[in-house]
């Protein structure tokens, strides 16, 4: 008589999230696209995503905190919980994830921490020494640690060193795109997307953009929520109303478009950890400008797969973005070269199979 074979146990995995894989910021686009991808192929893990921070003001966030909480006592009592994947950025995400950390503790429930946060090297200090030791107690009660570069690796090993064998290098992903890339045509089209403000360098990029106005050939979209206005004013003050729109904040189908449109993707980031934008321009091919902030330099090599300016120097960003909009060589060249890391590095099948083996280790460490 045939023998069934045994079942293999699925491991049902808690996601926190700031709204549940729902939103346009960093984490919820990441874990939206891993949310699609186990949709997809679910391969043995039931992971849930919900909100921890929710849509609209941040009041609210206490309800979804306490649901959240609550889910997890529910959930480990129908014996429906086997681990708690807890994504972390700065200021109050750390502190809600600081409470779900503890209850998992608790409840003996192993967890992962994600790290997200641009900012973390300046959260994360010992001018608050209560705080840091909290942050400190829910790194080290990882099971597993998970950051997206190798400059990340090494500030949790030194700021939690019991940790320090825990953590694993899983860079950011993307799907990909879902528009062919067509770019601007005979005039290059120039691309920046995220929250417009100082910390993103959108004023160091205006006045680029400003010094190139006698290069013809290029005009360029600046798109994300933040201080809009500003940058339209100081836009109409450089005369560059013609050539530069600001659509304020545009959902994932415009998104899609403008990538698919362009030539040039610029961040020139005063602080990043490992940003969506410069990965989802890689998926489609596009040319990349950037500063070597967080782990940028893990995934763009200057001069080879993107070119590399240094923070804050106008100069090197106008020249660096006039080079490409004056030889489509190079851009196509560097473009290629993007396209190539993203389907060996950044994509997201390989992006959900590591998380998931990150999951299985996690909860073998924890004796499941």
């Amino acid at each position: 008589m045939l023998q069934r074979a045994p079942q293999t146990r699925v491991l049902n995995v808690l996601v926190a999230t700031p709204v549940a894989a729902t939103g346009q910021g960093g984490i919820d686009r990441v874990m939206g696209a891993l949310k699609s991808e186990l949709e997809r192929d679910p391969r043995d893990t039931l992971a849930t995503f919900a909100a921890t921070r929710g849509h609209g003001h941040i009041a609210l966030s206490a309800v979804h905190m306490a649901k959240f909480l609550a889910r997890m006592v529910r959930d480990k009592a129908a014996g429906r919980l086997d681990l708690v994947h807890i994504n972390v950025a700065s200021s109050g995400s750390t502190y809600r994830k600081i409470m779900i950390a503890a209850l998992a503790r608790t409840l003996g429930v192993p967890y992962v921490v994600h790290l997200h946060g641009a900012d973390y090297r300046l959260f994360w200090t010992d001018k608050r020494p209560g705080l840091s030791r909290r942050i400190k107690a829910m790194f080290e009660g990882a099971a597993r640690i998970v950051v997206l570069g190798r400059v990340w690796r090494d500030f949790v090993a030194e700021r939690a060193p019991a940790a320090a064998d825990r953590v694993v290098v899983v860079p950011n992903a993307s799907a990909r795109p879902s528009l062919p890339h067509t770019g601007g045509g005979d005039t290059a089209h120039i691309l920046f997307l995220g929250r417009i403000g100082d910390r993103k360098g959108v004023p160091q990029l205006g006045e680029a953009l400003f010094r190139m106005k006698d290069v013809p050939g290029w005009r360029a979209t600046i798109a994300g929520d933040g201080h809009v206005d500003a940058a339209l004013a100081k836009a109409a003050e450089y005369g560059l109303t013609d050539r530069v729109e600001l659509p304020g904040w545009v959902g994932p189908e415009r998104v899609a478009e403008l990538i698919a449109s362009a030539d040039i993707l610029v961040l020139p980031s005063f602080s990043e950890n490992l940003p969506v934008s410069i990965i989802e321009a890689m998926a489609a091919g596009v040319a990349v400008v950037a500063t070597p902030v967080g782990a940028v330099e893990d995934i763009v090599t200057n001069e080879e797969t993107g070119l590399l300016v240094p923070t804050g120097d106008v100069d090197a960003l106008a020249t660096a973005m006039t080079r490409l909009v004056t030889d489509p060589a190079l851009r196509a060249r560097l473009g290629a070269a993007g396209l190539a890391v993203h389907r060996e590095k950044l994509d997201l099948a390989p992006f959900a199979d590591t998380m998931q083996r990150v999951w299985a280790e996690a909860s073998k460490r924890a004796g499941r």
